[in-house]
């Protein structure tokens, strides 16, 4: 449910891996060159889509006798094509969500928000994240990936759905883990990018993905989420692939205001979803709610939706109070 690159990409991992895919698209005219053309205009005209992927622009016709249904799209619009499909969905389906991040208002995850909005039960409900760039897989360049679901055995199931050549999925039960990895490495790559643009080396870089996986285990074990976890695909892998690389949103969007860059014209260059700018935000008022500090997350937010020039948000992270390194993972500061 849902034709951006991600989702065009994944409905070729599934076809690849011997699973008939339909995949629903919003306009009509997008469904309709992936059913007649095999590929996706607007993502990925280069790439041919296998003969086992099929696209409707009516959710109805998607979903109907669908075993598996993957969602993704943007995380903010879940909840409202949730409210629009829940009544197509069959009874028992497995729901996969691709999406990663907290949803503003409610700083519900996209599994929590799957769950309210279709009663379905949290056993029926997995979550796919890694180091999935979607052009890298695309182009079938070996990745790995963590699905994730309360039933290992479904896991599994969707583990053996999604299996192939180029992409070896492994499973665990730490969903929150899993989520919050994924969702809060878009907040630390905007971080990455900023400092990237504004032209710093390696050591920040390697600043901030450290002390960012530190936030975001810091956050997750108060929310319950195993730490193995975050050292995994779906916590460190995640992370470096989207920090580092100029094929990530994210990235690219925060190396636009390190360079001076407006939120509009950052968005114009992208061109695609920086799930980061708006899940800044959920995150932060998580974190919030649930007395963690988590201080790139909040510089970023700051720099993003308060106007905090990104130099003075360096300056301040690098005068907060001196502190171990073990105890600040332990604890909330």
């Amino acid at each position: 449910m849902g034709a951006g690159s991600w989702g065009t990409v994944f409905a070729k991992i599934l076809a690849d891996a011997g699973t008939p895919v339909t995949v629903w698209a919003r306009r009509e005219s997008v469904a309709a060159a992936i059913d007649a053309e095999h590929r996706n205009p607007d993502y990925f005209p280069d790439i041919e889509l296998p003969p086992l992927v099929s696209a409707t622009a009516d959710p109805a016709e998607a979903l109907a006798g669908a075993d598996l249904v993957v969602l993704s799209v943007p995380s903010q619009t879940l909840r409202g094509n949730l409210a629009a499909w829940k009544d197509h969905l069959e009874p028992h389906s497995t729901l996969l969500s691709l999406m990663k991040g907290i949803e503003l208002g409610t700083t519900e995850r996209m599994t929590e928000v799957v769950a309210e909005v279709t009663g379905a039960a949290e056993s029926r409900i997995a979550v796919l994240s890694g180091p999935n760039l979607a052009r890298e897989i695309a182009e079938e360049q070996p990745t790995a990936s963590v699905v994730a679901c309360i039933d290992h055995g479904r896991a599994v199931d969707i583990q053996k759905a999604v299996t192939t050549g180029y992409f070896r999925p492994y499973t665990n039960t730490d969903v929150v883990g899993c989520e919050l990895g994924g969702a809060v490495k878009n907040v630390i790559a905007l971080a990455y990018g900023m400092a990237a643009g504004m032209g710093m080396g390696d050591n920040t870089k390697a600043t901030i993905i450290t002390r960012g996986l530190t936030e975001t285990t810091r956050l997750g074990v108060r929310l319950g989420a195993d730490p193995a976890t975050f050292a995994g695909l779906a916590g460190l892998g995640d992370l470096v692939a989207t920090c580092s690389s100029p094929l990530s949103r994210n990235h690219t969007f925060g190396e636009q205001l390190g360079l001076g860059a407006t939120l509009e014209e950052a968005a114009r260059v992208t061109k695609q979803t920086a799930e980061g700018v708006k899940s800044c935000r959920s995150i932060t008022d998580l974190a919030r709610k649930v007395g963690v500090e988590m201080p790139i997350c909040d510089a970023v937010e700051r720099v993003c939706h308060e106007g905090l020039d990104p130099r003075a948000a360096v300056a301040e992270l690098m005068g907060r109070e001196t502190k171990p390194e073990i105890d600040s993972l332990r604890s909330d500061k």
